[in-house]
């Protein structure tokens, strides 16, 4: 592959050409598996090209975790080869945790798919890159810039589970599509639970607005989160992000 603005011969395909410092390709899709992730350049609505990264799973757990890096990190190399806008992965949560903490790019979670089906071109992407695809024309959504601390407010300001609860609402805060938490009241009447703190963003509102539900014990209580979604079909995409960051934080069940 050739850079689209200058010419020049690219390494792999959607590399960033630092001839005439172009991006050739303004995403990336990651699919994860134990042995192997496959990344495929969009560059719009365009498939550019897919490159592999392979590894051999280890049975020790201290080599696991050495091998679960590196092989995280030559995933992570590939991507900063693109200097993509954004992001999107699937697939094995492990690789995919410890390649989004490599990488400082706008970074989502999509639905899984599976890495064993037939190469994108185009006209037979991987339903994952189909997915994404299909989205692509979606108008962005606003990136909030205001720090997570000072997007929590409102007239409640206790938390139930402590440190937990906090953890929780911490997670929420940090997403870029979250414009503002607001605590809600607590209620004590609820159902025990023996899990400890549980935290689920529930489903959004027209508005694109969602929930924040945190259980703790018997005391349960809803937060209002504010989003930049503009409806419930985005606001349920936001709401798939901050429960899936929720699990990654070990606030919810698998």
């Amino acid at each position: 592959m050739n850079c689209r603005r200058c010419g020049t011969p690219l390494r792999k395909p959607g590399d960033y050409c630092l001839t005439c410092n172009t991006a050739n390709a303004d995403a990336v899709v990651v699919e994860f598996g134990e042995r192997r992730a496959r990344l495929t350049m969009l560059d719009d609505e365009e498939v550019v090209g897919e490159t592999t990264v392979t590894t051999r799973p280890e049975t020790d757990e201290q080599l696991t975790e050495i091998q679960l890096r590196n092989f995280a990190g030559r995933v992570a190399d590939e991507i900063r080869r693109k200097r993509p806008d954004t992001v999107y992965a699937a697939g094995d949560r492990e690789p995919l945790r410890e390649t989004r903490a490599q990488v400082h790019h706008e970074f989502y979670r999509v639905p899984d798919a599976g890495v064993d089906g037939e190469s994108a071109d185009g006209e037979h992407a991987s339903p994952v890159v189909a997915w994404v695809l299909d989205r692509r024309g979606d108008r962005a959504l606003e990136v909030v810039e205001t720090p997570p601390r000072e997007k929590i407010g409102g007239s409640h300001s206790t938390l139930i589970g402590d440190r937990k609860g906090r953890k929780a609402v911490s997670t929420v805060a940090n997403h870029p599509h979250v414009k503002k938490i607001v605590p809600g009241p607590i209620d004590a009447g609820g159902t025990g639970s023996r899990t400890g703190l549980r935290a689920k963003a529930t489903r959004a509102g027209t508005n694109g607005n969602v929930r924040l539900l945190l259980r703790d014990g018997s005391s349960v209580q809803e937060n209002r989160i504010v989003t930049t979604a503009m409806d419930r079909e985005t606001g349920e995409r936001v709401r798939e992000d901050l429960n899936e960051a929720l699990r990654e934080a070990e606030l919810q069940d698998e």
